[in-house]
């Protein structure tokens, strides 16, 4: 059965900078703190126990995995492991902590890269317009891709986008379909900054963007950009 709109993001990567964003919200612990997650609550003591030592371990089998030098089938099935015991805790962290809880804000649940309540509100709009950009190449091995709304050159993101995806890839030839872009990035708050090795220096990284709504949503991609990495 295929769920429709499902909030759980559905590639490694994507899974783990979502996944990133709860954590890092997470380590704050104010915020913990207001939301009820102390060590002395139950729903804290399940966080820092279930969640936290499952979230580890699909951290540490993703960063062996993302290292394109170690990768192997063996990495990729133990990443895959993990990652199978992590995505129900996650929902559960959401549904069954989070979304029915009067202490957690619409806000705490977009910094957290999760879908707000829709409790008779207007639900956010799928965005019919893909991302304007522009490059920034001042720093070496590094880009900083600033995203605004199409046609309007200014730094803010469309009433109910939470954020971008950027696909890309560095290839030898130009792509003929978003498929062939097979990292992907995502971001909140403008420039989505891209990291390289130094021996990528010089070579094309080829790119496309689209906006997400804090459903999970998403609107068209634009066009496949390219541009040399310093």
């Amino acid at each position: 059965m295929t769920i429709k709109h499902d909030w759980l993001k559905r590639n490694h990567e994507e899974l783990y900078d979502q996944a990133m964003l709860t954590w890092t919200y997470m380590l704050d612990y104010m915020n913990r703190d207001r939301m009820g997650f102390t060590s002395t609550t139950a729903q804290g003591q399940w966080y820092d126990t279930v969640f936290a030592t499952s979230f580890n371990n699909f951290q540490i089998k993703f960063e062996d995995w993302r290292d394109l030098t170690k990768r192997t089938a063996v990495i990729t099935e133990k990443l895959k492991e993990a990652e199978d015991d992590f995505r129900p805790k996650y929902r559960e962290f959401y549904t069954g902590f989070l979304k029915k809880s009067p202490l957690v804000t619409d806000d705490d649940l977009v910094s957290m890269g999760l879908p707000i309540r829709s409790s008779g509100r207007k639900p956010s709009p799928v965005e019919k317009t893909y991302p304007d950009y522009e490059i920034d190449r001042s720093t070496a091995r590094r880009l900083g891709i600033h995203y605004f709304e199409h046609d309007k050159k200014s730094s803010g993101k469309p009433p109910g986008q939470h954020g971008v995806e950027v696909c890309w890839a560095v290839l030898d030839a130009p792509p003929t379909d978003v498929s062939e872009l097979t990292n992907s990035s995502f971001s909140t708050r403008s420039p989505l900054i891209l990291d390289f090795k130094e021996n990528q220096r010089g070579k094309t990284v080829y790119f496309c963007l689209r906006w997400e709504n804090t459903r999970g949503e998403k609107g068209p991609w634009s066009e496949i950009y390219n541009t040399i990495i310093p």
